[in-house]
């Protein structure tokens, strides 16, 4: 991406990288390359060879152990009176290497890059050319290459880093890779001025692609016309696609080396969403992690794991996805190997991301568990992503929710005991931001904001429970658990729930009475918008109590707005309804969304019934009250009659009697007895009659 001013002057110190020994004792003009077997050009028979795997050099005995200890302690110290051949397939570097180490020793010319010097490094230290043996040995000139060169370059850090996974243990032990990566932190944080920059722009995938404004020799990366000039402005994420290239170990130390130079978080977040997205095909696409057979091993596009032995290499295919590719192995053992190859990149990505809150999305994050449970990961780690993911739970959609159940045991569709453990986090670091001494100190800003993201999980959760509640396995426990982890605060409208519940109903018609009551439990009659309780009116799967307690909490709802005498205030009771309906419906499926439309039309319809209902019930009560009125008036009238009449007989018979019995007194006479007597009995039988 750049180079400082200086790398010219380096290059040109030590004459381009062009390796020459002072002294040589065989004349010669060359490698002269056979097949699998390397001559030197030269009169004098060779004495000696070495064999490293295939390959087979012929050599003279004295120019090895004139410059490589090892070689010389190998043919002094042998038991064989003549040693004419060895075996070295464990050197580092392989034939490459060695074949640079003998041209040395050979006095050739030998052209230092940093594509072989880490290699050539490793094998000088491994044959032992030290400074013991002659002036300016190999390790000597490789170590100055690395220390003035390789170091003070951005490409050729990178490009050495890279040669260094075939190379391990010799490039941790000769401190190679921490030393190429302390150089790729530091020029990854330092200030862009001062620095020479081949800047091409952006690629189709929104990372910016560079190149080095490299030294004469390498023409193909001169500087573009689209390059920005010195003046403009570098995007701070130039070097993620060049770090990207790297294995997870070096790619680790990378990000470690660079959090020590003080970076923003955000950035060591976004470099390691980059990396994943490039090296994990099942991040993006979704899908299970897959075999491409057809794809070939490549020295350039090389990813060669240092833990496995088998012949595997790594190998980027063309949808930026890592795939391996094993030497005679079967698509079984491929398969496996390539898991344990993501399940390394995923506990590593873990580990490095910077414990701040909102380093990566939260979409990451539950992408990134998704695939850390399919490839069982330690469970310390899907534990601790668990927590990170709680930190930033109201970020979350449904989409990424929807995690598939990965346990054998389990029957049901979707992992509903990881979201309630998701849900437990979020509530856990709820209740400690609350109590923190610094969010006391600002408490009513946080308080609208806790609100807010409890609003939010409360509505994700919902829509989480009306998609799952379609599962016939999920159990009304688990379903109940769930919608009742979340405090009473948290939702200020219950539409969702009840949407959730009548889905789970749908789902589940074989539920007992009593298993009903108790899924409507957790749901709040008084928290109803009016299109849920007239929903829930005419739901016939609901129990008869719930529909009396919703049918109540309307009337309520009625009456109070109702008597509340400003239209404001009845505009205030009815506005977070509206605004928490449409939230619910914007959260909502879409195939729910189609069933609560028409079932809205259905209500409406049942409305009109129901008033005109109302109006002939009003009408009959009217028309009853008159009868009652009318019917009363007559009864009046015919006992104040039928009393009346009665009293003045009573009274005319009283007033003779006491006349009769005053003549008795005066003229007693037998036959006026008889009939006042007679009278007497027709009275009384009268009265009778009138009782």
């Amino acid at each position: 991406m750049w180079e400082s001013e200086s790398d010219s002057a380096a290059r040109h110190k030590y004459g381009d990288g062009i390796l020459t020994s002072n002294k040589h004792s065989v004349k010669t003009q060359g490698f002269l390359q056979r097949g699998n077997s390397w001559y030197v050009a030269t009169d004098i028979p060779s004495d000696f060879l070495v064999q490293i795997g295939e390959a087979n050099f012929h050599l003279h005995k004295y120019p090895l152990i004139s410059r490589s200890g090892k070689m010389s302690r190998i043919i002094y110290e042998s038991r064989e009176p003549d040693v004419n051949k060895i075996v070295m397939n464990d050197i580092p570097g392989g034939f490459e290497a060695f074949e640079l180490a003998a041209k040395f020793c050979y006095g050739i010319a030998v052209d230092l890059t940093a594509g072989n010097i880490s290699g050539l490094r490793c094998s000088a230290e491994y044959l032992e050319m030290t400074e013991d043996l002659e002036e300016g040995n190999l390790i000597f000139k490789t170590e100055a290459f690395l220390s003035y060169v390789v170091l003070s370059s951005w490409r050729d850090s990178i490009v050495v880093l890279k040669s260094c996974e075939k190379l391990s243990p010799w490039s941790e032990n000769l401190q190679i890779v921490r030393r190429c990566s302390e150089s790729i932190a530091w020029k990854a944080c330092a200030n862009p001025k001062g620095i020479r920059w081949s800047y091409t722009g952006r690629t189709s995938s929104k990372i910016s692609s560079s190149r080095w404004n490299s030294s004469s020799n390498n023409n193909d990366m001169m500087k573009d016309a689209t390059s920005p000039s010195r003046n403009q402005l570098v995007p701070p994420d130039w070097w993620f696609e060049d770090v990207s290239i790297l294995r997870i170990d070096h790619f680790v130390r990378v990000i470690t080396a660079i959090k020590v130079k003080g970076m923003r978080f955000e950035l060591i977040g976004a470099a390691i969403m980059h990396y994943a997205t490039k090296w994990l095909q099942g991040l993006v696409s979704e899908t299970t992690i897959t075999f491409d057979e057809t794809s070939n091993y490549g020295i350039g596009n090389s990813h060669s794991s240092s833990s496995s032995g088998s012949g595997s290499n790594w190998i980027k295919g063309g949808g930026g996805g890592l795939h391996m590719v094993v030497s005679g192995g079967t698509r079984d053992e491929t398969s496996t190997l390539q898991a344990k190859e993501q399940r390394m990149i995923i506990e590593s990505l873990i580990s490095i991301i910077p414990p701040q809150k909102d380093t990566v999305s939260c979409t990451f994050l539950l992408r990134l568990l998704r695939m850390a449970i399919m490839l069982k990961v330690a469970p310390a780690l899907v534990t601790e992503l668990e927590k990170r993911v709680g930190m930033q739970f109201e970020q979350a959609t449904l989409t990424d929710l929807l995690i598939p159940c990965y346990n054998k045991g389990e029957t049901m569709m979707y992992d509903v005991d990881l979201v309630l453990r998701l849900l437990e986090h979020f509530l856990v670091q709820e209740q400690t931001e609350s109590s923190s001494p610094k969010r006391q100190s600002i408490s009513e800003n946080h308080l609208g904001s806790n609100l807010n993201a409890k609003a939010r999980v409360a509505r994700l959760v919902d829509s989480y429970l009306t998609e799952v509640s379609r599962d016939r396995n999920l159990s009304l426990t688990k379903f109940q658990v769930l919608a009742e982890a979340l405090p009473e605060s948290a939702r200020t409208c219950d539409d969702g729930l009840y949407r959730a519940i009548d889905s789970y109903l749908k789902a589940h018609p074989t539920l007992s009475e009593h298993e009903r009551k108790r899924l409507c439990r957790v749901m709040d009659c008084q928290k109803l918008s009016i299109d849920a309780c007239m929903h829930a009116a005419q739901n016939e799967r609901l129990p008869l109590r719930v529909v009396v307690q919703v049918l109540f909490a309307e009337q309520v709802k009625i009456s109070t707005a109702l008597s509340n005498p400003s239209l404001k205030d009845v505009e205030t009771f009815t506005q977070p309804m509206v605004t928490n309906r449409k939230t619910l419906l914007e959260a909502t499926p879409q195939s729910f969304q189609e069933g609560w439309t028409s079932a809205k039309k259905d209500v409406n319809t049942l409305k009109f019934e129901l008033e005109n209902v109302k109006a002939k019930y009003l009408e009959l009560q009217n028309d009853m009250e008159n009868l009652q009125k009318q019917f009363d008036k007559m009864l009046k009238q015919k006992q104040s009659s039928a009393w009346s009449s009665g009293w003045k007989k009573l009274s005319k018979l009283t007033k003779m009697t006491n006349v009769q019995n005053h003549d008795h007194d005066i003229s007693p006479r037998s036959n006026n007895l008889a009939s006042v007597e007679q009278n007497r009995k027709s009275t009384r039988r009268w009265r009778n009659s009138i009782s």
